[in-house]
């Protein structure tokens, strides 16, 4: 959605407030007393009530916006600048659009939309053929202690990435020429070094039936049980540009990206901040991204991870 359709749709609180009401409705309100998926709306006290027990809840409760006073439309400008931008944009360059005295608050909402987003993205797995690899992102280190760390797998200067892309083998009818095409991403922060965080990750984020490719690293050796088939090719430029290409143009373009805007992340907020880079890679072909965002927004992911 660009700028000034949302200014003619969304032109005043109000209008906010009563598109979120009709979004939780449809998408459905579940009752935190009993579990009840059946409600109504109280117009008087704007509140949803359970036809089962008669427990109330509030527009914002077990949503995004919970606990906060900030305005709905707030929100929604928060969220639209997030998913306009290709490249992203900082906490400190989104509180001077939006005015906003306080940096912290501007950085908490943006922190809690992109945990939403992981939690989004977590609920669906890779499927079919999958190049998988890791990528080494650098930590914040002062320059007298960066001088003595060493680069690669293990350091202590750089956090472990596991990546994985959906590339399916297509070939061309006339020249006969195999080329993959790809659909879907994710990228997990490893918790430790060893195999057994990618065995994890590997379990949690791809089908059991599914055919992966990657190099011949000894952290993948294991990964059989979780999936159908592994297929590795030795570390050459040729696998980086062919076998796992999808997989290091993420890596390359998630570096440039963070680099430009970002300058510095901290490794605790890293997954946060890789939950919004392939939330927008995944639906790179969706004309309004802002609107997926809002209907991810009503559920309480990101209470849990927060």
């Amino acid at each position: 959605m660009k700028i000034l359709e949302f200014m003619n749709k969304f032109s005043d609180e109000q209008t906010c407030k009563d598109y979120y009401r009709d979004l939780r409705m449809k998408e459905g309100v579940v009752c935190k007393k009993c579990g009840g998926k059946k409600q109504y709306w109280l117009a008087s006290k704007y509140q949803f009530q359970c036809a089962a027990c008669g427990f109330r809840t509030t527009l914002r409760s077990g949503t995004v916006m919970e606990n906060s006073r900030l305005p709905f439309r707030f929100y929604f400008l928060v969220m639209l600048l997030m998913t306009t931008t290709k490249k992203g944009i900082s906490a400190c360059e989104l509180q001077r659009q939006l005015g906003h005295k306080r940096y912290m608050t501007i950085w908490a909402i943006m922190h809690r939309i992109r945990t939403t987003m992981g939690k989004r993205d977590d609920m669906y797995k890779l499927s079919d053929m999958i190049e998988l690899d890791e990528g080494y992102f650098e930590k914040p280190v002062s320059e007298g202690v960066k001088k003595r760390l060493k680069r690669g797998r293990g350091s202590q200067r750089q956090t472990n990435v596991a990546v994985m892309a959906e590339s399916i083998p297509l070939e061309d009818l006339k020249t006969r020429k195999i080329s993959n095409h790809c659909r879907f991403f994710k990228m997990k922060v490893l918790k430790t070094q060893d195999s057994g965080a990618i065995e994890e990750v590997v379990g949690e984020s791809l089908d059991s039936k599914t055919i992966v490719f990657s190099d011949k690293s000894t952290s993948y050796l294991d990964i059989e049980k979780y999936i159908e088939a592994h297929i590795t090719e030795k570390s050459s430029r040729e696998t980086t540009t062919e076998t796992l290409r999808w997989v290091h143009i993420a890596i390359s373009n998630a570096k440039r990206n963070f680099l430009g805007v970002y300058h510095k992340i901290k490794g605790n907020y890293l997954q946060n901040y890789l939950n919004e880079f392939v939330y927008k890679l995944n639906r790179r072909y969706l004309q309004s991204v802002f609107e997926r965002l809002l209907i991810a927004s009503v559920f309480p992911f990101w209470q849990t991870n927060e």
